[in-house]
């Protein structure tokens, strides 16, 4: 497998998903570095990069939470796809984008990674596409049962090898 999917999904690195009162997203520097590094190779190859939004009462499409963080590297040409579910195909016309695309290889990154990363990932699975991510590619915050960093070391090994396959980030 090439270095790339077909195209790169992007889920929830909203302003008011990356920041919850005075809490921010583990290692959030990180990752947003890290998503645009990978967003700077799709755009090297001329691939779609799809930016997933959600919305609900306290991301209100149009608001300061609700808009995609200022460090990302969004361009006019980005398709966006606003959701109300954790799963990003609930009730949206994701699937038909990647239709359009003739889309068989996904690699996904984004927040929060038990809630929309996993759903979304493991609904993407289900309807038969071959799922891709780099480590640490997701992010949450702190949970009453375990920390951002063992939630994301639990999820990934869940999805390693089962929901989807790992790429060598070696940018």
């Amino acid at each position: 497998m090439s270095t790339c999917a077909d195209v790169l999904i992007v889920i929830d690195l909203q302003n008011g998903v990356c920041y919850s009162g005075e809490n921010q997203l583990y290692e959030l520097p990180n990752l947003l570095d890290r998503v645009n590094r990978r967003i700077a190779k799709y755009r090297e190859l001329d691939k779609p990069i799809i930016f997933v939004q959600h919305g609900d009462e306290e991301l209100v499409p149009g608001e300061e939470p609700w808009a995609i963080h200022s460090d990302l590297d969004v361009q006019e040409q980005d398709i966006f796809v606003r959701k109300i579910h954790a799963n990003s195909f609930y009730n949206t016309n994701l699937k038909s984008l990647l239709d359009q695309f003739t889309v068989n290889r996904i690699e996904f990154c984004g927040a929060q990674t038990e809630y929309c990363m996993d759903a979304t990932v493991k609904f993407a699975h289900g309807l038969g596409y071959e799922n891709y991510m780099i480590r640490h590619a997701t992010s949450t915050l702190d949970n009453q049962w375990m920390s951002a960093k063992e939630t994301i070391s639990f999820y990934e090994h869940i999805w390693g090898d089962r929901f989807l396959n790992w790429i060598d980030d070696e940018s």
